[in-house]
């Protein structure tokens, strides 16, 4: 079987996750490089990492689930992965932050308890 024959709404939607996690993931890349202090930068690499690369996972599962004839274990496992501890990534990041006292931005509404 070769790519030739999958059927036309399903390369769609394989293209629509390609094209949409890329472009989160540059807007997280962006992100990460603007953002003034810690505390915002720890939104866009965290967004990026969830939705852009859950996108492009979602996209390669349609793919090899097509392929193989049946649900793509490997790519299911790894967004399952992905969702669970990307979270939980972040919130370590922001309570090592906190507890190492780093300064923000003034631009930043509401900073840390004690600053």
């Amino acid at each position: 079987m070769n790519g030739s024959e999958m059927p036309l709404l399903l390369e769609l939607a394989i293209t629509f996750f390609l094209v949409a996690g890329a472009i989160v993931a540059l807007i997280g890349s962006i992100g990460l490089a603007r953002l003034k202090d810690v505390y915002m930068r720890l939104h866009g690499p965290t967004k990026a990492s969830t939705l852009g690369v859950g996108c492009i996972l979602v996209a390669s599962l349609l793919y090899f689930s097509f392929l193989k004839g049946g649900l793509s274990v490997q790519e299911a496992l790894v967004t399952l992965f992905l969702f669970v501890t990307a979270p939980v990534s972040a919130h370590m990041m922001a309570k090592a932050a906190l507890h190492r006292k780093l300064k923000c931005s003034p631009q930043t509404r509401s900073g840390p308890p004690d600053q």
